[in-house]
């Protein structure tokens, strides 16, 4: 497998797909580049490679343009807006943007115009982002990559024959593409840690309602997260510094340099989720292993930690999202059943055979858990956690799909609510991205990052992108 390596140009002169958003507020502030620029750039680089990846269900060129102008101004003025003044954010699809449809890729609400922005739409523009149009993904943000719908599904830049992980997947193949620097996804089950992990991304889940959720359609109110994504660490804790950044959070994150190092972090490693309770391709476990020495070298402890089961984790999140996902849907699956997707129709429909004491016993089952969790994280100060159990499968091979997206550790921390922080930790022997997850306590995100911003600094993952995407 061949990797493009291209980075910022080291004189500023021009624009690199590749740049961070760090490195373009970097630029941004000597005068090196422009927003106008940047995002001029970046609409010609979808218009031109997109087609490959159906990262994005729409543009809004003249929004992003006309946003790009007036950020300009701001910075020559001397008016900064915030942490992500002039930078590109692409938008999942089940985000409001005023006056803009909100599809959720769904024929069902095709036609439906958002009449406000959504708070973390609110936040982001309040943090001078420049929104660039709408991202694919499951629809509803449970189908799967579907072949049945008005929209074509997102492709992984890493291979087009791939699964780009979902729900989120136009985030996560817009990023590993170039086509934007940083992305908004929703998780419910894993769909922003997921696509990061199929698409060789960082991508956060914060704690539970540390984002607004205001204004994003739902899935299962009490299992949603708003969730920033990027290709480094340092941009992920930017985005959510703006997500933060209003009295619509319970608490501001302030995003830091992150050089702090992790020498004496106590790391809690659980190994037996992907070695017992769901056994992890050869690649994925080689990756986590060699992470470990990794963190050893950098000076952190390393601590073997066990959890209740992947199994007693899933099954109260699946009462859980399907009696919360029929509540949601059942009016319209009853209507219009045939304009859902056959894949989200079938999933949606398990909630209507549930019971009002099924649903009350899986809450009750998820606080036993969180206390779990809770417990476990007073001995530690991060876990170190599997992510997808194998690189990404074939998209259009239904039942592997369905198999691989149950080989996963990132249920739990939809059901506890904790912080989990998904990163790059190497390639299969395809050249497919793997991923590893780094959990921490309750609003406790500086930390996540911070292991998270040694270890990409102690490796070069980041780095690499996908050949057919470079410029």
């Amino acid at each position: 497998m061949q990797y493009d390596r291209a980075m910022a140009d080291d004189e500023g002169e021009a624009m690199n797909a590749w740049l961070t958003a760090a490195q373009l507020r970097e630029a941004y502030a000597k005068q090196s580049l422009s927003p106008v620029e940047v995002v001029k750039a970046q609409l010609d680089r979808i218009e031109k490679i997109d087609s490959t990846y159906n990262a994005f269900l729409r543009v809004d060129a003249d929004a992003a343009l006309k946003a790009a102008q007036q950020a300009e101004k701001d910075l020559l003025a001397g008016k900064p807006l915030g942490p992500l003044h002039g930078v590109p954010v692409g938008i999942k699809d089940i985000i409001d943007i005023a006056g803009q449809t909100t599809t959720c890729h769904s024929k069902v609400m095709q036609g439906t115009v958002a009449k406000a922005d959504a708070d973390c739409i609110t936040a982001l523009r309040q943090g001078g982002a420049i929104l660039m149009g709408k991202l694919a993904l499951h629809e509803f943000a449970i189908g799967g990559p579907s072949f049945d719908l008005p929209y074509p599904p997102a492709r992984n830049p890493w291979n087009t024959n791939h699964h780009p992980g979902g729900s989120s997947s136009g985030s996560g193949a817009a990023l590993a593409s170039g086509l934007v620097p940083l992305a908004l996804g929703t998780d419910t089950g894993g769909s922003v840690r997921h696509p990061a992990a199929a698409c060789g991304v960082v991508g956060l889940k914060p704690t539970y309602d540390l984002v607004s959720r205001r204004g994003v359609f739902p899935l299962s109110f009490s299992l949603d997260h708003v969730g920033p994504m990027a290709r480094t660490v340092l941009d992920t804790s930017l985005l959510l510094e703006a997500l933060t950044a209003t009295s619509t959070s319970p608490r501001a994150y302030k995003a830091s340099p992150l050089n702090e190092g992790i020498k004496g972090l106590r790391i809690g490693v659980v190994r037996h989720f992907h070695l017992e309770d769901e056994i992890a391709e050869a690649d994925m476990a080689a990756a986590f292993e060699e992470a470990c020495r990794v963190f050893e070298g950098l000076g952190a402890q390393l601590i073997d930690i066990r959890l209740p089961s992947l199994q007693e984790f899933s099954n109260p999140q699946k009462v859980i999202l399907m009696a919360e996902g029929w509540a949601i849907h059942a009016k319209s699956l009853r209507e219009r059943p045939g304009d859902f997707a056959e894949m989200s129709r079938r999933k949606l429909l398990c909630g209507a055979f549930l019971s009002a004491g099924d649903y009350v016993h899986a809450m009750q089952c998820r606080e036993a858990l969180m206390d779990s969790v809770d417990h476990v994280l007073q001995q530690v100060d991060v876990l170190l956690v599997a992510n997808s159990m194998d690189p990404a499968c074939v998209i259009d091979d239904v039942p592997e799909v369905v198999r691989t997206y149950t080989r996963q550790a990132r249920v739990p921390f939809n059901l506890t609510g904790h912080p989990a922080l998904a990163v790059p930790n190497g390639f299969s022997k395809a050249g497919l991205p793997l991923s590893m997850q780094i959990v921490g306590r309750y609003y406790d995100e500086a930390s996540i990052f911070r292991v998270g911003a040694a270890y990409e600094q102690a490796t070069a993952w980041h780095t690499m992108h996908p050949a057919a995407c470079a410029d």
